[in-house]
């Protein structure tokens, strides 16, 4: 039996070549000349497109330009009425943009400007009724103070741009980056910088009002106690040699001020809740001390936050905080965690985000 082959869309071979035949005599035009996908997508295409399809030029025009009379051309979704609202039609607490990086002056406890490269997110809220937010004017309207030397009280001047150019009631700002301090070393006299994550956020809420918060990673070690015992036990006991076990550990503190507070402040406040800082440049008598340090100042994750907690509570320019502390543990294979918070009503709270812990492993 002769066997007819068909093309992929059932169309025998011979009837093609005739039809080809007949739309090299009679080219379509207008609607005709569409693919068929496009007259299956779009029966109503010929009302809205009556000119003949033209195929675009794939070729980048550079010396065009844009005029005001043209921009006012270009579709602007974002703007456009309710109906093109796609889900539920309710309000959106936060959109903005996240992690756009830019180098920002910051100025030091000793008076001198530090540039640092800092990574920005900025939302806004937005109303029911609206599709969107244009989100170029998040970034642009950071940029006009991408000069500035930047404290919170910038934030809050930024903050307030947002609400005005966006046409927000609430917004909010997160600047995240890495701080150095020149540490000295225990005993040898040597210096080297230790970086600390910072990060400086402001929340303008529908009221006008502004709350200030700084977040600061301290990066310790902590010497089990439980261990040290055992420890030595073993060495008086029976003569056999015992090292107890420690590791390193984080400190995330989350404060909200109601004063300006130096970061180098901050640092202060935790090295003296805690004492057994991680060191940069070490020589044996260094190494010795900070042995000696562990073995004076031996902590659980319960101490850790107890004792951070005096500082942080006696400081009067601090209003609320929370503590998450970390002892990533050299004994397990499992972390200790704790989470303590001053308790101020509407502050803090000490829910426990466990995805935060994958953020304070520190390399």
């Amino acid at each position: 039996m002769k066997r007819i082959r068909h093309s992929s869309n059932g169309v025998r071979p011979d009837e093609l070549h005739t039809n080809e035949k007949y739309i090299d005599r009679k080219p379509a035009t207008g609607y005709a000349a569409l693919p068929r996908a496009a007259v299956m997508v779009a029966p109503a295409l010929e009302a809205v497109t009556p000119r003949p399809y033209q195929r675009p030029a794939r070729v980048y025009d550079a010396g065009f330009a844009v005029t005001d009379a043209y921009r006012a051309t270009l579709p602007d979704l974002q703007n456009g009425p309710a109906s093109l609202i796609q889900g539920s039609p309710v309000a959106i607490q936060q959109v903005g943009i996240h992690n756009f990086r830019l180098p920002l002056r910051y100025l030091t406890r000793d008076g001198e400007p530090l540039t640092l490269e800092t990574s920005v997110t900025g939302t806004v809220s937005l109303d029911a009724h609206k599709k969107g937010i244009n989100m170029s004017r998040v970034m642009r309207t950071f940029y006009e103070h991408k000069d500035s030397l930047f404290s919170l009280d910038r934030l809050e001047e930024i903050l307030r741009d947002y609400r005005r150019n966006l046409d927000s009631l609430e917004a909010q700002l997160t600047l995240r980056f890495n701080y150095p301090l020149l540490i000295e070393s225990l005993r040898s006299g040597l210096f080297g910088y230790q970086y600390y994550q910072v990060a400086l956020e402001a929340r303008l809420d529908r009221a006008g009002a502004v709350r200030r918060y700084v977040h600061f990673d301290f990066v310790y070690s902590s010497a089990c106690p439980c261990s040290y015992e055992l420890a030595e036990h073993a060495i008086m006991e029976r003569g056999v040699a015992a090292v107890p076990h420690s590791q390193r550990s984080v400190a995330r503190i989350s404060v909200e001020l109601n004063d300006f507070l130096w970061i180098e402040e901050l640092h202060d406040l935790c090295l003296d809740a805690l004492k057994t800082e991680t060191q940069v440049i070490v020589k044996r008598e260094d190494e010795q001390a900070f042995a000696e340090l562990n073995a004076a100042y031996l902590k659980f994750v319960e101490d850790a936050v107890r004792l951070l907690h005096v500082q942080l509570d006696r400081e009067p320019r601090i209003k609320d905080f929370k503590i998450v502390a970390s002892h990533q543990e050299s004994l397990h294979s499992h972390d200790a965690v704790s989470v303590l918070v001053k308790g101020v009503p509407g502050g803090f709270q000490p829910a426990l985000d466990p995805y935060a812990f994958a953020t304070m492993v520190y390399r």
